[in-house]
């Protein structure tokens, strides 16, 4: 990846930050939807690129015509898992979008409750941990004087993600042995300290495009990647939501489902103007050409099939992370899923 001229980091902060507290005064009381309305809340960077284009291009309402049913979408942006699960939850929103292990997590919690499970995967991408300390060549040469920066310090997808590697390393008991070190920081804040050196932050467990653009400084290297964690291409990000919509609304799933779908055949059969949509959706300062090469990496994959999810789900389980066992990873996920080559 070329680097973007000048500091771009400031084009990824989120454009509205809603206080937690303010959640139910901003989204409502959490009244029922009424079957033909969905409120999907995502968050921000290019991992959400079908969503854009779900978005964008009208798909829920397309499909919900076929249907015979007029859809009408409210689309809401926010950053972090919890403020996301709390709005689920409290049915102020229908549909969220988090990584892997918070979904899992809520999944877990909610189990004979809200039965909150996923509906499909938003696409598989990898994160890598990034060091500016030459003398850190792998995760096991990491120490008391190492700062590891990561956007939710012990629950997030790469906090989870650097636990399960921990836990091959050292052995179950001893996954956290790096929370110690690990500390909360916004992708573009510990993209710059990283990068600029001299701050206590030496290590970054990254996410596209931050990742890109550091390791186009000589100061910076890559230590891990969350798919040498699973072996291979993982699922980032999740789409879920709880079994009360989903029964209660069965036009208005079917509809979002088939919108996931056709996103990603279009994103597939046209990187260029998926690179365009994303843009426009997003309201983006950032050079087209530099989303484009993203979307076109082929350690990229937008599909909505999920990948090694399942790595996630048996590893935090072991771990003590979730407590319910999960005998595949249709446990998790809603049965329209079937239908995908998932895992």
């Amino acid at each position: 990846m070329n680097l973007l001229p000048g500091n771009r980091f400031a084009s990824f902060l989120p454009r509205v930050g809603i206080p937690l507290l303010l959640f139910g005064s901003v989204f409502g009381s959490g009244a029922a939807h009424a079957e033909g309305q969905i409120s999907i809340a995502q968050q921000y960077g290019i991992g959400y690129l079908i969503l854009d284009v779900v978005r964008d291009q009208k798909l829920i309402e397309k499909h919900g015509k076929e249907d015979g049913l007029d859809i009408k979408v409210d689309w809401r942006t926010l950053s972090g898992a919890t403020g996301l699960n709390e709005g689920l939850l409290s049915g102020s929103l229908d549909v969220v979008a988090a990584g892997v292990p918070p979904a899992l997590t809520l999944w877990d919690r909610t189990k004979g409750k809200q039965n909150v499970k996923a509906i499909a995967a938003l696409g598989s991408m990898p994160n890598y941990l990034l060091s500016n300390n030459p003398a850190v060549k792998s995760v096991k040469d990491l120490s008391s004087k190492d700062r590891i920066a990561v956007p939710a310090a012990g629950v997030g997808f790469q906090s989870r993600t650097l636990q399960i590697e921990t836990a091959r390393l050292y052995g179950n008991a001893d996954y956290k042995r790096f929370d110690n070190i690990t500390v909360s920081l916004p992708h573009p804040d510990a993209s710059a300290a990283l990068i600029a050196s001299g701050s206590e932050i030496t290590a970054h467990f990254s996410s596209p495009p931050f990742q890109y653009q550091a390791l186009e400084h000589p100061n910076i290297h890559k230590i891990l990647s969350s798919y040498d964690v699973l072996g291979g291409p993982g699922t980032f990000n999740l789409l879920y939501t709880t079994s009360k919509f989903h029964d209660e609304n069965p036009k208005t799933y079917r509809a979002f489902f088939e919108a996931l779908a056709e996103a990603e055949k279009i994103i597939k059969s046209d990187k260029a103007a998926a690179a365009q949509t994303y843009i426009r959706a997003e309201n983006s300062k950032l050079p087209v050409a530099f989303i484009q090469k993203m979307i076109e990496d082929p350690e990229n994959n937008f599909t909505i099939t999920p990948e090694r999810t399942f790595v996630y789900a048996n590893k935090l389980y072991q771990l003590g992370v979730l407590k319910n066992k999960a005998a595949s990873w249709k446990d998790y996920f809603f049965s329209e899923a079937y239908i995908l080559p998932g895992s």
